[in-house]
């Protein structure tokens, strides 16, 4: 019987982990394990350098990931540009896919329940602590849990370097990261999966007025990534009129193949007055339904509230950061009009199946979801992917590994 080079270094180190090996250590990890990998580190604001670090020992419950790619989020921009979370040094992406190149003994499946091993395709979510009050009382809201992490976003660790999707590599091994088994969707689904589960759960958390079906007309305002996925959501949750209102003739253009059926540029319709009378136009002269404010803009925040009916609703979910206030006035705004205002914070772990199966159902009615991809970038090229998003030249950004 033949037997190859790989079969032999896994015999042996099984051999070796049975002899006595530490038990803290991984006796049985399958695959290869590189001796060193390379972060893009953010070291200062505006500085990303690559560094290289010893692929730290595995462990039994770890997980090696080999890096395939990461999209570009507002908030590794936020981030590189000001450090707002206070985490420098760090390696940032969150929305990253590989595959598993190394697994424990103990990882048997995935936090689905689904069997896992290596060459594995695996996507990441929230690390939650399972300590707070929310994650003890309230399990299925593990998007507020008290000291929720997500891997992209922890600061740097000499024991575990690996905690950030911009890399050649990620280990998994907090005890209370969430990780799922992707195979059945390619590369550009896969990075867009993070993003995606954001807009998934802004509908759940929409769903839960009772305002959005099949009749319903709903409003998009801002238009950038997560607008342009939440109307791709919409469409594939049966949504047929889609209003999307934005500024940037690309992004509008995108919109529209997307299904949006009506789109305003607002440096045309300058005038609020002129932008609420587009909308009632196209909604019997009572305006939105529903409306997702997915800009980080106060101002643009502020207006999103005369666009929608007497009864309608609203999902906030553009401000990932404080990007500040605006004033508005409460009797006008929401209680005469009576209006069932929701927030969206990020999402839980239960969120990402579906989201998979959003994008399976994206891939089947032909919603072309994945040319919101227009710029990658290797990772030491990321400064540059910086700028990029910031530009606006291109929609969703991304680091994709040689």
């Amino acid at each position: 019987m033949d037997i190859t080079s790989a079969q032999v270094e896994n015999l042996v180190r099984k051999i070796l982990g049975e002899m006595g090996g530490s038990s803290s250590s991984c006796s049985s990890c399958g695959g290869k394990v590189p001796k060193t990998g390379k972060v893009a580190m953010l070291t200062a604001t505006k500085n990303i350098e690559v560094k290289e670090f010893a692929i730290p020992e595995l462990q039994d419950d770890d997980i090696l990931v080999k890096v395939e790619g990461c999209g570009v989020c507002g908030t590794d921009v936020h981030e590189w540009k000001g450090d707002p979370f206070g985490i420098i040094p760090v390696t940032l992406g969150h929305e990253g896919t590989g595959e598993i190149v190394a697994l424990g003994k103990n990882v048997k499946f995935d936090t689905a329940g689904n069997p896992i091993k290596v060459g594995d395709k695996i996507v990441t979510s929230v690390i939650s602590c399972g300590e707070c009050q929310i994650c003890r009382n309230h399990p299925a809201q593990t998007n507020l849990c008290e000291k929720q992490g997500v891997f992209g976003l922890v600061p740097h660790n000499d024991a575990n370097p690996f905690m950030g999707w911009f890399a050649t590599h990620i280990l998994i091994r907090d005890p209370g990261a969430t990780y799922f088994v992707v195979n059945d969707l390619d590369l550009q689904e896969r990075m867009l999966l993070e993003l995606a589960c954001v807009c998934v759960h802004a509908l759940k958390r929409a769903n839960s007025t009772g305002l959005i079906n099949f009749n319903s007309k709903v409003l998009v305002q801002g238009l950038g990534p997560v607008g342009l996925v939440m109307i791709s959501v919409l469409r594939a949750a049966g949504i047929n009129h889609v209003i999307a209102i934005d500024g940037t003739p690309k992004r509008l253009e995108m919109a529209k193949k997307l299904g949006a059926k009506t789109v305003i540029n607002f440096r045309e319709a300058t005038k609020l007055e002129e932008r609420v009378a587009i909308v009632k136009g196209v909604t019997s002269g009572i305006g939105a339904d529903f409306a997702f404010q997915c800009t980080g803009a106060p101002a643009a925040a502020k207006d999103i509230y005369e666009y929608i009916r007497r009864g309608g609703g609203m999902c906030e979910m553009g401000f990932f950061v404080n990007n500040g206030e605006y004033n508005v006035n409460p009797h006008f705004a929401m209680c005469n009009k009576e209006i069932t205002l929701v927030g969206s914070w990020d999402y839980s772990a239960d969120d990402y199946p579906t989201t998979m199966a959003f994008l399976r159902q994206a891939r089947e009615m032909n919603i072309p979801i994945k040319e919101l991809i227009t710029h990658s970038y290797p990772l030491d090229k990321l400064n540059e992917a910086m700028e990029m998003n910031i530009s606006q030249q291109g929609i969703k950004i991304c680091y994709v590994a040689d």
